[in-house]
């Protein structure tokens, strides 16, 4: 029996078709190229946007690439916090952490939201692999410095600055096929067997700096970077280093961070960082593998920029 097909099915089909046909030379730029994406924000409590986002990280690894995820968890940790009776604030874009509330942030993101997200990517494929920026001298970290706010200088406790990188784990993850999913914490230099908060941010552009990584992708609950929050139209579709350097001093404590950490990726040699929107679907392939892309995004200066880091990168033996 021939069954017709109609024109509707067709169209859909081409349209389909279409979509594949325009990823195609994206994934020939990044086949076999790490790309470190940055997850949080509104998809991480969102079960469809979390679900989607293991898609997508998926499908990056089976058309070529190597993603390497580093992950956040502060709505996660606000509502455990809560749950204990437990006081936090934010200075400056970061969690201000005692003690009390570094144990709940180690718990959390280590125990509840890294096998979370390795669980979401292995239903599709046993491929990802749960690590903390503890775990093989992946990170290393010494106390960040107080930070001003409104003329006040704010100590920001048990929150650490990145010092040194040590990819070993992370490559030999890769290296064996599967998706490195890390958590940002990290031993204090200062005091061993303390460990520090690490913003996730600050972790994926420390991380793609040291991988020698192509891209940087971060994920958060805006379209992208604006020259005028919160004015839709002037959302930035594309800058470069130092144009953002020269933003970052009037940018919103929440924005901070990310663009320190894109600094920090295209300083050191990244060719491209992104700030995305992860309240839409399949953010992530759109940004990835499509012409337009969604966001922000930016580049170097020249392609022939010096490449500079703070952050010591610890080499194979």
């Amino acid at each position: 029996m021939t069954i017709i097909r109609n024109q509707d099915d067709f169209n859909t089909a081409a349209a389909k078709a279409e979509v594949l046909v325009e990823s195609l030379p994206w994934m020939k730029k990044f086949r076999d190229k790490i790309i470190v994406i940055k997850f949080g924000g509104n998809a991480m409590v969102d079960a469809a946007l979390f679900q989607a986002f293991a898609e997508d990280v998926v499908y990056l690894r089976y058309a070529g690439i190597k993603p390497v995820i580093v992950h956040g968890g502060g709505p996660q940790i606000n509502e455990m916090l809560g749950r204990l009776g437990i006081e936090s604030e934010f200075q400056g874009g970061y969690r201000v952490t005692t003690p009390e509330v570094m144990n709940v942030v180690r718990m959390v993101l280590t125990g509840v939201v890294n096998p979370q997200l390795v669980d979401a990517i292995n239903q599709h494929a046993p491929l990802a692999m749960g690590i903390s920026g503890e775990d093989g001298g992946l990170l290393q970290a010494a106390p960040a410095a107080p930070v001003m706010v409104e003329n006040t200088t704010i100590d920001l406790g048990l929150v650490g600055e990145i010092t040194r990188v040590r990819p070993d784990a992370v490559h030999h993850i890769l290296e064996n096929g599967m998706i490195p999913v890390v958590s940002s914490i990290a031993p204090n230099s200062a005091h061993p067997g303390q460990s520090l908060n690490i913003n996730a941010d600050t972790a994926a552009g420390a991380l793609a700096a040291a991988l020698g990584a192509e891209k940087l992708v971060m994920l958060t609950d805006v379209a992208g970077l604006y020259a005028a929050w919160p004015d839709p139209a002037s959302l930035i579709s594309s800058l470069t280093l130092s144009e953002l350097q020269e933003m970052l001093p009037s940018l919103a404590d929440g924005m901070i961070p990310k663009m320190r950490a894109c600094v920090t990726a295209l300083s050191a040699g990244v060719q491209k960082a992104s700030i995305v929107d992860g309240r839409v679907p399949h953010s992530v392939l759109l940004e990835i593998l499509t012409n337009n892309g969604i966001g922000t995004e930016i580049v170097p200066d020249t392609a022939a920029a010096p490449r500079t880091s703070s952050i010591a990168v610890i080499p194979s033996p």
